[in-house]
């Protein structure tokens, strides 16, 4: 049998008392009796369930806990989530991806140890679960709330053929080890991008036009991980802005939140993690060649070469996007389609400022080293894709 009581003292003790020996003092309570493990575990799927209710999806869970905490805590975390997710209402297809990211259910589960050392952990992530703040919500409106108007997105259709390709053309350029090759297939799938955008804007429209439901923009986050997360958030919001999406980094969680429509939004997430892929990849060969030639400025030369990466990509970027579109509606038989993609820039304007009313931004710090800004200049220019707008942050 549970006891509540157990748990209720440990809490007392552990969670809202700041004392040296607070956590001790607690999980020598737990420790001793074993009769407190079904409860306890109860209480943790109650704070995965406050997380959600408080803006936090699986992925930002596991995220924030692995920045803060070790690998035992991110262990227990995942398991909290699989056994929370059953009792959970359905949340869509970009959830049901993040829950199957989570290790297997024999790989989640904690090693064998102690009793004193397992309560010690489990109170350690209760702590944090605790104290996490709310986020903003993803979604306008809660699913099935009174006037919750239903979106096209994933949960509507599977990937489209587009997609498919673009997603295959990616993975041809990180796996190429020639850089023009790599150049070629990188802006042939951002021209596609472009073209899918203007289709699903199309398609949007003519629905809305047939009385259905008016397609609006949606949200989602994107992981930046340390290290050199500003260049690398520099880098996502490039690619957010070329594909008419906006990203406002949160440096705090490690993670940029990316407004758009979904099919900008799926592209965005192929797109930044083709992008981050072929520039470590890039940069570690350029690295090798710095360390041959006798110089060892490996933190600066990285660092100066992700944030050349990311600045040099956005122009390029943006110039093949704005090449697409441009050719996209110049031979397109709707001549509504101008008007519809402005009223989506607008849409996508509108949520941005409304989810994020404060806004800071900053400037790219630490780029002083100049064989890594030029290294980094060349990999990009490579890669086909920075100019970018001053970074967001909520």
């Amino acid at each position: 049998m549970s006891t509540p009581r157990t748990v209720d003292r440990a809490f007392e003790t552990a969670l809202y008392d700041t004392a040296d020996d607070a956590l001790d003092t607690a999980a020598s309570l737990l420790a001793a009796d074993p009769a407190a493990d079904a409860e306890l575990a109860r209480r943790g799927e109650e704070f995965v369930a406050t997380a959600w209710r408080r803006g936090w999806q699986p992925a930002d869970l596991v995220r924030v806990v692995r920045r803060e905490l070790d690998d035992v805590h991110v262990r227990l975390v995942a398991a909290l989530i699989r056994a929370q997710a059953p009792h959970d209402r359905a949340r869509g297809p970009r959830w049901a991806a993040q829950l199957d990211d989570l290790p297997d259910a024999e790989a989640t589960a904690p090693p064998r140890t102690d009793r004193f050392s397992h309560a010690t952990a489990v109170l350690e992530l209760y702590r944090l679960l605790l104290r996490l703040p709310g986020l903003e919500p993803l979604e306008p409106l809660e699913a099935g709330a009174a006037g919750a108007a239903p979106r096209r997105g994933r949960e509507n259709r599977p990937e489209s053929r587009a997609l498919a390709r673009i997603r295959a053309l990616l993975a041809k350029a990180e796996a190429t080890g020639y850089p023009e090759e790599a150049e070629a297939l990188s802006a042939k799938a951002q021209e596609l991008m472009a073209r899918h955008s203007v289709d699903e804007a199309l398609l949007a429209a003519r629905a809305q036009g047939a009385a259905a439901s008016p397609d609006t923009p949606g949200a989602c986050r994107i992981g930046v991980e340390p290290p050199y997360e500003q260049a690398k958030a520099v880098l996502l919001d490039a690619v957010a802005d070329a594909n008419h999406c906006r990203a406002v980094w949160n440096e705090t969680f490690g993670f940029s939140t990316v407004v758009g429509f979904e099919a900008d939004l799926e592209a965005v997430e192929l797109l930044y993690t083709s992008l981050l892929v072929q520039a470590e990849a890039a940069m570690t060969k350029a690295e090798a060649g710095q360390r041959a030639g006798g110089r060892k400025r490996t933190k600066t030369f990285r660092q100066s070469f992700l944030a050349a990466y990311a600045h040099r990509a956005g122009t390029r970027l943006r110039a093949a996007a704005e090449a697409a579109t441009e050719a996209a509606t110049t031979g397109a038989a709707d001549a509504n389609l101008l008007p519809v993609l402005a009223s989506r820039e607008v849409a996508v304007t509108d949520r941005v400022e409304r989810m994020f009313p404060q806004t800071t931004t900053t400037r790219l710090r630490g780029a002083a080293d100049a064989a890594g800004w030029t290294e980094g200049t060349r990999a990009a220019d490579a890669a086909r894709v920075g100019h970018h707008r001053p970074l967001k942050r909520g």
